[in-house]
């Protein structure tokens, strides 16, 4: 697997094209403002209505209808939800796409399952940062970078891949690293990593601990204290120098509890289950059933979704974190912004 670096990179690729990116939300407002801030030609592509109009206004961009700025750009970054990627892609883009352009995205979703099927004659690449938009902004803004995956699905004009590490460099992955891909593997370790450990498996575990300890008559302070608040503390000892770094930190009470009890929680049952579901990744039928979902009007999604917000853990934890005020100071998310 190759790795690449600012040095690897010709910065003047990205900025001798006229970019625009297709929606403002979590990615599309980090590309679009470290695109700018490294001199590139950005404009935001948005639909009439966007209620991110604007806060890329006010963030000094030159705003267009999707239609317009697809028409008059040299590379397309696709940056909306993948549920709505592919009828934006449709109404919007394809009718603009001129061959020998650029046409890019930061999840390989829609292509991969064939949600969209770009022309023969366009560039197909895609730049994907691994980590939230806003985290990719605030990085950039500190002179740091997430690490980006490329991949280049077609490439007409034989420039392909330097476009797109000349763009990941321009958005601060050059400092952390590029690393080569394929749309394939972005998009389903992307999907189960999400879906197992990061987000579905994290939650499940911090909502199944947060119980187990209430049920049994602790305060609900104290159990929130446990199994939400301080995994900061433990997942920052993980990313600074992974797992042996965490258990040199921790005591000897923790990494012995470590070693002998958490193979009881994620065990073979739990890992039979990690691959069902990547089964599902691979096959599309997650895919189908996310679209689906949408196309109905997202009732289980939004069943889930307030069933989630309704959870104890988030009512003590709202009233615990006001009590913290410095952890509202430089938040990533500001919604006002971005």
């Amino acid at each position: 697997m190759k790795v690449f670096y600012d040095a690897d990179t010709d910065p003047q690729l990205i900025k001798d094209k006229r970019i625009a990116v297709i929606g403002y939300g979590s990615q599309g407002h980090a590309h679009a403002n470290n695109l700018k801030d490294s001199g590139c030609n950005v404009i935001v592509g948005l639909p009439a209505g966007s209620r991110s109009w604007d806060k890329a206004k006010e963030a000094g961009f030159e705003v267009l209808y999707t239609r317009d700025a697809a028409e008059s750009a040299d590379l397309i970054m696709v940056l909306v939800p993948d549920e709505l990627a592919p009828g934006v892609y449709r109404d919007e883009i394809a009718p603009a796409l001129k061959p020998g352009r650029s046409l890019a995205f930061a999840h390989g979703f829609g292509v991969h399952f064939g949600k969209i099927v770009p022309p023969a004659d366009v560039n197909v690449f895609l730049v994907a940062p691994k980590g939230p938009g806003h985290l990719v902004r605030s990085e950039y803004l500190r002179d740091r970078g997430v690490p980006c995956l490329l991949a280049v699905h077609q490439d007409v004009t034989g420039d392909t891949r330097g476009i797109g590490l000349s763009y990941a460099s321009a958005i601060g992955g050059g400092k952390a690293g590029i690393i080569e891909t394929n749309f394939k593997e972005e998009t389903e370790t992307d999907l189960f990593g999400e879906q197992a450990v990061l987000c579905g498996g994290l939650t499940s575990l911090i909502q199944a601990g947060f119980e187990t300890l209430t049920e049994a008559g602790y305060a609900p302070e104290m159990a929130y204290f446990e199994c939400l608040h301080e995994m900061k503390l433990i997942v920052d000892l993980l990313y600074e120098g992974g797992i042996g770094n965490m258990r040199y930190s921790v005591s000897n009470t923790a990494e012995f509890g470590d070693l002998t009890r958490g193979s009881r929680i994620v065990n073979e049952q739990t890992k039979a289950e990690m691959k069902k579901i990547l089964g599902e990744i691979q096959s599309g039928e997650f895919a189908d059933e996310w679209m689906s979902e949408c196309e109905s009007g997202k009732p289980n999604f939004k069943r889930l979704e307030a069933e989630g917000a309704e959870h104890s853990i988030e009512t003590v934890g709202k009233r615990l974190r006001a009590m913290m005020p410095w952890l509202g100071e430089k938040t990533l998310v500001n919604r006002q912004v971005n």
